[in-house]
């Protein structure tokens, strides 16, 4: 009988003090649509994500349809962005590539999201000796200089597919997401609604997911939208030195294969470094304007 009158008391707290998701997501949609920066920002983003679901539709030419006799070819109305040394169209090459590089970033992401999140609540709501080790594994980890760690762990495989490079930059990457979410978790944990909470019976998975991690949204949406292209960026760089997958079409592959053109064949590199550069601004821009926009105590 104790148990039911807790569980009903607790029901119609949450009632009282916390508002109904579509007026939260109202007061989002609202402070997003005041911030320029943020639209600009999500505008980018969308738009690099239509052109990665439009390529076949978008892309001239087959990505690896060579054209004899216009090796390096330079920008004109028969091919927008130059040919590569191949003589292939670097303009098919970025729309495609566009799909590879946010695939890249996206999965790498979640994988980090997945172990990172779950070590650092883990960490920050229990404590004493089991936050003790998983925070010195952490320490570790995040010690370790990452783009010669990344290099050392792909040369251990013989194929270094794009899946085989996405696992490896996840599980080197959570240490950061990790310890964020852990200093959430010490700070909210000691709150008077997680108090109460408690003091009702409510077990740890509810208080965890219920009440802790909802106000933690905030900054790890800020963190997803700055790994994505961090992750973007890694790809590229191991492709550019040559530890990426050298199948996969992606913006690193293009900029691995402009290399030897830098001198005369400016264009080879540049529009995909170009690609690279503003897919990273506008996940940028979007995260903080949805930092501020999700900066709202309304859980409380």
């Amino acid at each position: 009988m104790d148990s039911r009158l807790r569980a009903r008391s607790e029901k119609k707290t949450e009632k009282v003090h916390r508002p109904s998701r579509a007026t939260r997501l109202f007061i989002v949609l609202r402070k997003l649509k005041k911030s320029r920066l943020a639209v600009v920002g999500f505008g980018i983003v969308l738009f690099a994500a239509m052109v990665a679901l439009l390529a076949p539709i978008i892309a001239p030419y087959d990505v690896q349809r060579m054209f004899y006799g216009k090796e390096a070819f330079p920008p004109s109305s028969e091919f927008w962005l130059g040919t590569d040394g191949g003589g292939r169209d670097v303009f098919s090459w970025v729309v495609w590539g566009a799909r590879t590089s946010l695939y890249v970033g996206l999965a790498a992401t979640l994988i980090e999201l997945l172990v990172g999140l779950s070590i650092g609540m883990i960490s920050g709501y229990f404590g004493g000796l089991i936050d003790e080790i998983l925070m010195r594994i952490t320490d570790i980890v995040i010690s370790l200089p990452t783009l010669l760690l990344l290099i050392l762990a792909l040369s251990m495989f013989e194929m270094r597919g794009v899946h085989i490079i996405i696992l490896v930059m996840g599980f080197l990457g959570w240490p950061l997401m990790a310890r964020v979410v852990r200093g959430e978790f010490l700070t909210l944990k000691e709150t008077t609604f997680v108090e109460a909470a408690r003091s009702m019976g409510a077990a740890s998975w509810r208080i965890i997911l219920r009440h802790i991690l909802p106000n933690t949204l905030s900054t790890i949406i800020v963190l997803v939208t700055i790994d994505i292209p961090s992750y973007i960026f890694w790809e590229s760089a191991l492709t550019f030195l040559g530890f990426g997958d050298p199948t996969t079409v992606s913006w690193g592959a293009l900029l691995n294969t402009g290399q030897p053109y830098l001198r005369f064949a400016w264009w080879i590199s540049t529009f995909p470094g170009l690609a690279i550069f503003f897919v990273s601004l506008g996940f940028n821009l979007f995260g903080d304007g949805l930092r501020d926009a999700l900066d709202v105590k309304l859980r409380e």
